[in-house]
């Protein structure tokens, strides 16, 4: 995708009108027309319909999106038969409060509304240069990834997972770049050395699904969220027209993708990110997987300058992409009798 010229600008007045379907409630999205169509109109469609949804929903399921399935089956295959281990075996590679990467289950959590089992992965360990001064850079240095000895090949299946999707968050990127009116690789820089990770998420059958959630309601601090989920689902989307809650229905072959904060922040509020939780099932085990596609540790995150004037003023203070991780990633794993670390403290007063 390139750069937005004259003619392309032109092909986007006089686009057809994007026809979006919803799959129980959120939209479904057909990437297939980045690669089989030359036609600026049909790629200003579609950068319609992804404006539409970020703007309406903050959420979307992406179908023909170019990651080959093998690769998440793969991944699957090796989560579960990870957390098929004894409990002691997965507690060696155990998160703690140095380093939020690892193992985490729910008795760490001393709280009976949370129901699950993950495991934590950088996407790229050596982001961090752990000689630097920046206070950001020495607290993000710990965030090192841990291996378990069985099964072997979970690494691997992790790293190829993450190239693969990594690939299609760029590809999204773009079209949300565009979609805003912005060049196509406006955002792309703030990557050159991202924080990304992605979480490896067991749901075991719980007993009592009415006294507890796999996640409770919470935004996504992060750029974006490609999030991968077997045929069990679970997840629900708040609707931002009337506040229901939407139940997400498991698409074959598909991902579903949600804006996140710094999204938010950049667009000045033009998109949204939207509130989301995971619902538990009594009888069946559920598996899914986030890629959260997060900006370089020393990214400043503020409105960009070019959506921003007299009539639209910035409606966030700036601040570090870096410190503001690894406070939320503290906090999460202590569970604090606190608020947790929110965009809406950099809010501006209006």
């Amino acid at each position: 995708m390139g750069e937005i010229d004259g003619a392309f600008i032109q092909a986007i007045e006089h686009r057809p009108k994007p026809a979006i379907v919803e799959a129980e409630g959120i939209p479904l999205i057909d990437l297939s027309l980045l690669n089989t169509s030359d036609d600026p109109r049909v790629l200003a469609g579609l950068i319609a319909e992804i404006g539409d949804a970020c703007k309406n929903w903050g959420f979307f399921q992406v179908i023909n999106h170019g990651v080959p399935s093998g690769l998440l089956w793969g991944l699957l295959t090796a989560g579960k038969k990870f957390f098929d281990l004894p409990l002691q075996e997965k507690r060696k590679v155990r998160r703690d409060e140095d380093n939020p990467m690892g193992y985490f289950d729910t008795e760490h959590t001393k709280n009976v509304r949370d129901w699950k089992e993950v495991f934590y992965v950088m996407v790229d360990n050596g982001n961090v240069n752990s000689a630097s001064h920046e206070p950001a850079d020495q607290e993000l240095h710990k965030l090192i990834n841990q291996w378990p000895e069985y099964p072997p090949e979970l690494r691997e299946a992790c790293e190829e997972y993450s190239r693969s999707v990594e690939k299609l968050s760029y590809k999204l990127l773009e079209l949300i770049s565009m979609s805003l009116g912005l060049p196509a690789k406006r955002f792309n820089g703030f990557f050159k050395e991202q924080t990304s990770f992605i979480k490896l998420n067991h749901y075991p059958p719980c007993p009592t699904p009415q006294l507890a959630l796999g996640v409770g309601r919470h935004k996504d601090p992060g750029a974006l969220t490609v999030l991968a989920q077997d045929d069990v689902g679970g997840l629900e989307v708040k609707r931002k027209a009337n506040g229901e809650w939407i139940s997400v229905k498991p698409i074959p072959d598909s991902y579903i993708i949600n804006v996140g904060d710094i999204i938010k922040v950049w667009s000045n509020e033009k998109y949204e990110s939207a509130e989301h939780r995971v619902v538990v099932n009594s009888e069946k085990e559920r598996f899914s997987i986030p890629f959260f596609f997060n900006p370089s540790y020393y990214t400043v995150v503020k409105p960009i300058e070019e959506l921003i004037d007299d009539k639209n003023p910035a409606k966030y203070t700036e601040y570090n992409w870096g410190m503001f991780l690894r406070t939320r990633m503290t906090s999460n794993f202590k569970k604090l009798e606190v608020e947790n670390l929110q965009i809406h403290h950099f809010k501006i007063p209006q």
